[in-house]
């Protein structure tokens, strides 16, 4: 549920990786802050670490120790277990030995007022995509080149 009823935004996920198993928490205040502005709300968030060995070890975020576990304290308060074990182990395959990785899952605040106004105007989402970061990135390095953004 929503303060706005049953009308959820959207929701996505990211998985992030960390080389080297080298995992902090300087993402945390970021989240929290679009958190805070309405933009998102972090539903799940998950810590992945896989060893030299390839062994696996899952984490939630409110289980988190040390820097790290302080920086996701905040957002960990309000999280909801929605990623199986399953689930987790089937995205972290793909994972290099020595690698961590957070697994966020997060609702589309800022459309739920979107998604209301086609809904009250008997409107029909037909599609929705995202365009794939190596095209986003692509397009990042033309405009550098032309000394844009």
């Amino acid at each position: 549920m929503t303060k706005h009823g049953k009308v959820m935004g959207p929701v996505d996920y990211l998985m992030i990786r960390f080389p080297g198993n080298k995992f902090t928490g300087k993402i945390a205040p970021e989240l929290v802050d679009l958190e805070k502005k309405g933009i998102i709300r972090v539903i799940d968030l998950v810590m992945i670490l896989k060893d030299a060995k390839g062994k696996l070890m899952i984490l939630e975020a409110k289980n988190l120790e040390g820097e790290a576990g302080a920086a996701y304290r905040e957002l960990a308060k309000r999280t909801d277990e929605w990623f199986s074990e399953g689930d987790i182990e089937a995205l972290a395959l793909g994972l290099p030995n020595n690698t961590s990785a957070g697994l966020l899952l997060f609702e589309n605040v800022w459309a739920i007022k979107f998604k209301e106004a086609l809904l009250e105007a008997d409107a029909e989402l037909i599609d929705m995509g995202r365009i794939p970061p190596e095209s986003i990135a692509k397009a990042e390095k033309h405009l550098k080149a032309q000394g844009g953004a």
